[in-house]
């Protein structure tokens, strides 16, 4: 039997985890800058964590949960996104407590799943960067959140973005808009396709989201959200977009725009970007916003909270497109070549020692022959080669060759066992 991977799901290789590691990093970096430390939630939650949080009517609950009951009878399911997680984390470990600096940032990097048909950058087990911030109403913090996305894209050098923003108002805003949109939408009931009929009376704010052909007749001319908005929560969206100025971040005000799970409330943001390899047109590659009364719908106190997150599948696709190098992590330092069986002890003692000066260092396991050594050399882009054969044994010297330079010089053995740091400066910038 040919054994395969699942479908929906990926072998991320050598060549290309390095790639990963890259954005991971710089999120690590940058994410630090903003005072947002990383946490950890397992990758499978009680069912009620995730129907809760993303509702019931929500596509990731009635579509594409992967959940099932263990052996013990429990429903569980692997997590869909990673927000109402760190929520529940949150709460469970009592971050909101006195002794936690308010806003609680966090952030999360690692593996999601959704049952959904597979295609370019999207999977069913999907990787995501995110950060949550708890415990602050400030407008501002929406618009920081904003900005370190725009500034994580920057740094990885990826430019013509797009941001697209939202108000989703506060539970009276919400509770007004939907009506109206039930008057609005009810007289073409039997027109509207079986999902969004099924969602007319229970959320039809995820009418607005539908990608049916049959609903964007309707979309068009909905009322908008913007004109059910209290005083309150037309103020906070006002000073979003008073601090966007202020900070020079160019968006514009996309009134139809919901987010897919069904805790986003007041502002809500999109960042796009055009390339050919995710679609045509602005393609979302973050997506985020404020979620105000998820916390307390999780058993802890009614702390607001706001964040994004980042599929990175979409972000690999992304970078490739835009011919965006990431640097090489793995450079070879020293190539440690030997000749004859008897020079199999020195070698290995001599790339042992190298690597524990914090250098990388790699020598034949195959038993070939010089050239073939010296192959792999070249082909693992080795600064430096250091050749021992019989004779250095006896001399107790080594072979030194710059790769970059190609100058060559015979060293002592117990100089590259005690003083390898100082050779390496000295022969790497010659």
């Amino acid at each position: 039997m040919r054994y395969q991977r699942p479908k929906g799901t990926a072998d991320i290789l050598p060549e290309e985890s390095e790639k990963w590691h890259f954005v991971e990093e710089t999120a690590r970096l940058l994410f630090a800058d903003y005072q947002y430390r990383e946490i950890r939630t397992p990758l499978f939650e009680n069912f009620e964590i995730f129907s809760r949080s993303a509702g019931d009517t929500s596509d990731v609950v009635t579509k594409e949960m992967y959940d099932f009951h263990d052996k013990g009878d429990r429903h569980v399911a692997l997590r869909p996104e990673g927000t109402a997680g760190v929520v529940r984390a949150y709460v469970e470990n009592k971050l909101y407590g006195p002794e936690h600096t308010k806003p609680y940032k966090a952030f999360y990097i690692g593996p999601m799943f959704r049952y959904e048909r597979p295609q370019s950058g999207r999977q069913r087990q999907f990787h995501q960067i995110g950060v949550e911030a708890f415990g602050s109403d400030s407008p501002a913090l929406d618009v920081e959140v904003i900005a370190m996305a725009l500034a994580y894209f920057k740094q990885l050098g990826i430019d013509g973005l797009r941001v697209a923003v939202n108000s989703l108002g506060d539970t009276q805003s919400r509770a007004d808009y939907r009506q109206a949109l039930i008057d609005y939408l009810k007289p073409h009931y039997d027109e509207l396709s079986a999902d969004s009929q099924e969602r007319l009376e229970k959320n039809p704010l995820r009418v607005l989201d539908s990608k049916e052909p049959e609903d964007q007749q309707f979309v068009a001319d909905a009322p908008s959200i913007l004109d059910y908005l209290t005083d309150e929560a037309r103020s906070h969206f006002e000073q979003v977009k008073q601090l966007l100025d202020v900070l020079g971040i160019d968006y514009v005000v996309d009134p139809t725009m919901v987010r897919g799970l069904d805790y986003y409330n007041h502002t809500i943001f999109e960042v796009m970007v055009q390339s050919k390899a995710l679609g045509h047109g602005y393609t979302t590659v973050c997506g985020g916003g404020r979620y105000s009364g998820l916390v307390k719908e999780l058993g802890g106190p009614d702390d607001a909270g706001v964040g994004f997150a980042i599929g990175l599948e979409r972000l690999m696709l992304l970078l490739a497109d835009k011919g965006i190098e990431v640097p090489d992590g793995h450079q070879l330092d020293v190539y440690v070549v030997g000749i004859g069986d008897e020079t199999n002890v020195e070698t290995l003692k001599l790339v042992q020692a190298i690597r524990g000066f914090g250098f990388s260092a790699n020598r034949d396991f195959l038993g070939r022959k010089p050239k073939a050594q010296f192959k792999s050399a070249n082909k693992e882009n080795a600064s430096f080669v250091i050749t021992i054969g019989q004779s250095e044994l006896e001399s107790r010297t080594a072979h030194f060759k710059s790769m970059v330079t190609s100058e060559e010089v015979s060293l002592p053995l117990d100089d590259l066992y005690t003083k390898f740091p100082e050779i390496y400066d000295k022969y790497i910038g010659e």
